[in-house]
């Protein structure tokens, strides 16, 4: 997953559109340990010292990980699941319907 996650940050670069991770790894250490390792060209995050249990996976009602949300330009989510194929579709559909209506 992370390549292709890479791969769309480097392509969606000059456009409207940001990637941001969520880690369930509850030891910050290894957090930062995987988000060097796997060259992680994103804004990533700790869900905290719970890990899963923790208040961004509360608040965000996520029951498995990966879970993606793609949110639009009105922060509405338009997507919510497990599959990355169809995420970057959506995602990459928004992008354009915003370069289209400028």
């Amino acid at each position: 997953m992370y390549p292709h996650e890479r791969s769309l940050v480097e392509e969606m670069k000059d456009k409207p559109f940001a990637l941001v991770g969520v880690n369930s790894d509850p030891d910050i250490a290894r957090a930062k340990k995987a988000i060097a390792e796997n060259k992680l060209n994103w804004r990533s995050f700790t869900a905290g010292p719970q890990g899963t249990r923790g208040p961004i996976p509360k608040a965000w009602a996520i029951k498995g990980w990966p879970t993606i949300v793609v949110l639009d330009a009105e922060m509405r989510i338009r997507y919510r699941g497990h599959d990355g194929e169809e995420a970057t579709k959506v995602a990459k559909d928004l992008v354009a319907k915003l370069a289209a209506a400028k």
